[in-house]
């Protein structure tokens, strides 16, 4: 197989669900690639981890499935994972191309009318070097309030599958996003878990005022294009477009949303 192999598939990557998000972009803007979703349930949630375990464990998981997979490019489709791992993963597997996901501060500064902006993340993404470093690059003219949600992408999960949650427990999670100070008030919030955009409907009905939420997927897949080009006359492989989970023991309704996706689960 040779660099850009159309039979070589996309191996998108988070530590639970939320990646669909992205999976779901990416298999618009790449037709012609067959995709494997890893998801990392017996590690998820990836947010209280300690970082030299959490850093160990994904470079131990990668190993094996670049082995069993051999894809063409692999999507960190996790910003705690690849804020903590990005640069772990790009030295240790330097034949590998990895596209991130990172929070979207600069775009969002970009775009702040009010310059206060809220990133609705994980803890572990909240107290990442990575996501201050972003802050100091891009947003020095703003007032970005960090908010780690320790619950939010366990509901999130359930959300997704169907669960019921009460508006009160959604509520407090996204509450401390919305600041007023000065007759100015919070206008973006950016959705630094690819988790959340599952929940965007049922966070805009439950803000207290309209913001603009942010949601990375599509610049991601469109980043993932790029350094995939479309070969003429490729089609679709065979034998792809199927998900992992490293459990190895999905449930019914984790099954029965992969199928909801196009994905087989073995």
């Amino acid at each position: 197989m040779t660099a850009n192999d159309p039979n070589r598939p996309v191996l998108v990557f988070d530590s639970g669900i939320g990646g669909l998000t992205v999976l779901r972009e990416a298999r618009v803007l790449m037709p012609e690639r067959g995709f494997i979703y890893v998801a990392d349930d017996a590690g998820f949630p990836y947010g209280g981890w300690e970082e030299e375990a959490l850093n160990a464990r994904i470079l131990s998981l990668f190993e094996k499935l670049l082995a069993d997979y051999r894809p063409e490019i692999c999507i960190i489709a996790c910003n705690t994972a690849f804020t903590l791992a990005g640069a772990a993963l790009r030295e240790t597997f330097p034949e590998m191309t990895f596209v991130g996901t990172v929070p979207a501060i600069k775009p969002a500064a970009e775009r702040t009318r009010s310059g206060l902006v809220s990133v609705l993340a994980t803890p572990g993404t909240v107290k990442r070097a990575y996501t201050r470093d972003l802050i100091q690059s891009f947003a020095t003219q703003c007032d970005v309030r960090l908010v780690g949600s320790q619950n939010l992408a366990r509901m999130a999960e359930a959300y997704i599958r169907g669960e019921p949650l009460t508006d009160d427990e959604v509520q407090a999670e996204i509450a401390p996003c919305f600041v007023e100070t000065d007759g100015k008030k919070t206008d973006i919030v950016v959705l630094a878990c690819t988790h959340y955009p599952f929940m965007a409907n049922l966070f805009r009905r439950l803000a207290p005022w309209p913001v603009d939420w942010l949601d990375p997927a599509e610049a991601i897949a469109r980043q993932a294009r790029r350094k995939v080009p479309l070969i003429d006359g490729a089609e679709h492989p065979e034998d792809f477009d199927f998900a992992v989970f490293t459990s190895g023991n999905p449930n019914f309704a984790t099954r029965r949303l992969m199928q909801g996706f196009g994905l087989s689960t073995s």
